[in-house]
């Protein structure tokens, strides 16, 4: 296993968090693609580049809690600008500081919060 950061190294994660973003606007269907390559490269990643698989795994999953609960909020209207506004921005931000700190060669600075 390798574990220098070199920047051919990092080309993955940065394609697959293109993969989250796009799928915004493909239906989240590029996400899912993303999602299948995260789980597959994990493995034999160096631990900086496997804590960004991990974190790229996260952003789908709380992103699935984060829609349930949305949508059971807008049952009771407050939720309706939830899933609109709110979700998509966390979506961004999250992909933006995944992206970056992978850009640097480092490992997410949060990779447990549920923010970004």
């Amino acid at each position: 296993m390798n574990t220098t950061r070199t920047a051919s190294g990092n080309r993955i994660p940065q394609v697959l968090y293109a993969l989250y973003m796009l799928g915004l606007v493909s239906g989240f269907v590029t996400t899912l693609i993303g999602l299948v390559a995260a789980y597959i490269y994990r493995g034999d990643a160096p631990p900086w580049l496997a804590e960004h698989y991990r974190f790229l795994i996260r952003t789908f999953w709380i992103g699935i809690v984060y829609t349930i609960a949305a949508g059971v909020l807008s049952f009771a209207i407050i939720g309706l600008a939830i899933p609109a506004l709110v979700l998509p921005g966390w979506w961004v931000i999250r992909c933006i500081v995944g992206w970056r700190a992978v850009h640097q060669n480092l490992p997410p600075a949060r990779p447990d919060s549920w923010l970004w």
